[in-house]
Order: C-alpha cells, then structure tokens, then sequence
C-alpha cells in the first residue's frame, strides 16, 4: 500500500504512462469540497472523471452513476471520498468487477478493506489525496 511505484503507475506523467478514467466514489456538486475541487483539478490534467453518487443526475459536466457496477467502462482507478465504513462495500465490488486500482483520498482510513484489496490484486492507495500526488509527479 501507498508504494512510490503504484502511485506512479496510476499517475504517470507522461499520457502513455497515465490511467486516464478515474470513478469518484462520492463526488460533490458542492465546488468547496474537496470531492468537487480534486476532481475538477483531475479532469483538467486529462482525466476522464466517471462520477458516482446516486443522489445527483450530473457534475462537471459528467452523467452520474449510482454504483460501480452501472459504468459503462472499467475505470483505471476508483477514488473514494467516503467514510472508511463504506470501504470495505466499496472493494468487494471492485473484486466483482475486476477493477484494479483504488485509490482512498487523505484522511480516510480502514486498513481491513486495503488488506482486503491487496490480497485480492488491487494497487491500493490511502490515506493521500490524488491531486497532491499528481502535482508532485507532473512535471514543473
């Protein structure tokens, strides 16, 4: 978990190198939060955002879905903006899936469901926000 080189992998700095469909799990109409400002920041650098949220119909100009499963693609990573509780849901439907990199935004923690993950195949990333960590990689 949180190796210098999953991290790397899911966020490459050249396009060849890039996963270039994220699912948030969680994302916001609300631009002051962090679910809203990060995928923003995301889509901007290239990446096809994927919104999960059955509440709201769409944002940033993204068709939202109400799980994992009713994408039409496989995203290359899921991130997470909700409580460590709903994690563990979260990774067993990413085992059904087959989806092989999560990502778990800073300050959401639940080492079960990482563990879980990982002994499933799953690059797992937690605890580091995806936007930060793309800044430290994209080039200056």
């Amino acid at each position: 978990m949180n190796e210098p080189e999953i991290i790397r992998k899911m966020l490459g700095t050249t396009p060849a190198e890039n996963s270039r469909t994220i699912a948030v799990i969680g994302l916001s109409e609300d631009p002051a939060k962090p679910s809203h400002y990060v995928s923003a920041y995301m889509q901007q650098h290239g990446y096809k955002l994927y919104p999960i949220n059955p509440s709201i119909p769409e944002v940033l100009d993204e068709k939202s879905y109400a799980s994992l499963s009713d994408l039409p693609i496989k995203p290359d990573i899921v991130d997470v903006f909700r409580l460590p509780k709903f994690i563990p849901a979260i990774v067993e439907e990413m085992i059904q899936l087959s989806l092989p990199n999560l990502w778990v935004q800073q300050g959401i923690i639940n080492h079960e469901a990482a563990d879980r993950a990982e002994a499933a195949g799953i690059n797992v990333v937690m605890d580091r926000c995806i936007m930060v960590e793309h800044r430290h990689l994209a080039p200056r």
